[in-house]
């Protein structure tokens, strides 16, 4: 009897560690959509900031609308996401929402087409999405 428990426990085991590794795989798609949104992010950010309107609105948002849209898709198909996963991508959202909002805001008001304005913004706006993929890709 002992003997068919101790068999079971160590299939038990076995399908455990390969259901972490299965999760551990299956969730690293996580990081490159993270550190894709941060370029995007940014990319949109130049193109409003430092192109002549319309033109740069409209590149910025076609490049965003695209990107988030490919994004979705690349979610959807996903079989696999981390415990922790809604709390960390909402923290991702805001992060990203408060930067760009207050950088785009004080963007236009006060430094229109300012290459010293524009560029460390974007980058900033890149950081939630490029800081959360590397930690991810930690985990």
């Amino acid at each position: 009897m002992a003997e068919y428990a101790s068999k079971d426990a160590v299939a038990a085991l076995a399908r455990a560690q390969e259901l972490r590794s299965t999760v551990r795989d299956g969730t690293r798609w996580y990081a490159w959509y993270q550190v894709v949104y941060g370029i995007v992010a940014a990319v949109m950010m130049l193109s409003i900031g430092l192109i002549s309107r319309p033109y740069g609105v409209a590149i910025g948002c076609g490049v965003w609308t695209s990107a988030i849209a490919g994004l979705s898709v690349y979610v959807a198909r996903q079989r696999v996401t981390r415990l922790g996963f809604q709390r960390r991508h909402a923290g991702l959202l805001l992060a990203w929402g408060l930067l760009y909002g207050g950088l785009l805001s004080a963007g236009l008001i006060w430094f229109p087409g300012v290459v010293a304005w524009w560029v460390p913004g974007a980058l900033l706006v890149a950081l939630p999405g490029l800081i959360g993929g590397y930690l991810e890709a930690r985990r």
